[in-house]
């Protein structure tokens, strides 16, 4: 994939959507509900690994135990020239679930999650004492309407 762009069928696409939603589906479970061989499900799993369109298959959790943690996002303007040092000490922290890079007023946006909201409140309170911060804005995540 030199050329950097994504060329994906209809049925890569919902091979994907299929994975999504459940990632410990059989290969026969796969092929059945695509219509098509597993020898296929195979080779479209392998190109879409090789090209790293899939990079990984991982556990999402449960709403019981997703809904018992404290989330927030966390924006945060850095001073000129620490955004490389701030994104580094965020990513040694392991209460942060993501970390992007956005545009506008702020530069990053920290995904957060704690046991409890004592824990969050400490969580903020660290991260804004990082060298190189120079303001932050956090919303608490009051309920996920839909997540894929």
């Amino acid at each position: 994939m030199a050329s950097g762009s994504v060329n994906l069928d209809e049925i890569d696409e919902r091979l994907l959507t299929l994975l999504r939603d459940d990632a410990r589906q059989t290969i026969a479970q796969l092929a059945k509900e695509l219509g098509i061989s597993r020898g296929q499900i195979y080779s479209r799993l392998a190109r879409l690994e090789e090209e790293r369109i899939v990079a990984g298959y991982t556990v999402r959790l449960g709403h019981a135990f997703a809904a018992s943690r404290v989330r927030a996002h966390m924006m945060i303007k850095t001073l000129p020239r620490f955004h490389r040092e701030v994104e580094a000490a965020l990513a040694t922290l392991p209460q942060v679930q993501a970390i992007h890079a956005i545009s506008g007023e702020y530069d990053i946006i920290a995904m957060l999650e704690a046991d409890h909201g004592a824990q969050l409140n400490e969580l903020i309170d660290d991260i804004g004492l990082f060298d190189g911060i120079e303001r932050t804005t956090t919303s608490v995540i009051l309920a996920t309407k839909i997540e894929r």
